[in-house]
């Protein structure tokens, strides 16, 4: 029998808790970083990524129904007005999900979880699009 991830902490503790999301987030502002289809979002960062980091991991903590870690630090989020500056369209959108796709890749997650988590992601990243 499969896990069911989205129930309690589930999803947090499959991710392997804040030490995994912090790996997760590194990973994925590497593939942000050298990834040629990721230019144009990388340029929406700051040249030092490690708030960013620290950000996304304390962000999915609390996400994926562990602590909220985001909050204790940078207080509360709505992620689409978060980003509601920004000039997120569909390739804007779909960069930031290869990217997470290929830091997913990268993590010792069940292949499941790993199928699971980047469908969940997609809806808060097709939530921070600001154009068509």
């Amino acid at each position: 029998m499969l896990p069911t991830y989205g129930q309690g902490n589930s999803s947090f503790v499959a991710a392997g808790g804040e030490e995994g999301l912090r790996q997760l987030a590194q990973d994925f502002y590497h593939a942000m970083d050298t990834r040629a289809d990721a230019a144009v979002i990388r340029a929406m960062h700051p040249d030092f990524l490690d708030e960013s980091a620290d950000k996304l991991a304390r962000f999915l903590a609390g996400w994926l129904g562990g602590p909220s870690l985001y909050r204790e630090k940078y207080g509360p989020i709505s992620i689409p007005r978060a980003h509601g500056h920004l000039a997120i369209g569909f390739a804007e959108r779909d960069a930031w999900l290869a990217c997470m796709a290929q830091a997913l890749n990268q993590q010792d997650y069940a292949s499941e979880f790993k199928t699971y988590l980047l469908q969940a992601l997609s809806v808060p990243a097709e939530r921070c699009r600001t154009q068509d």
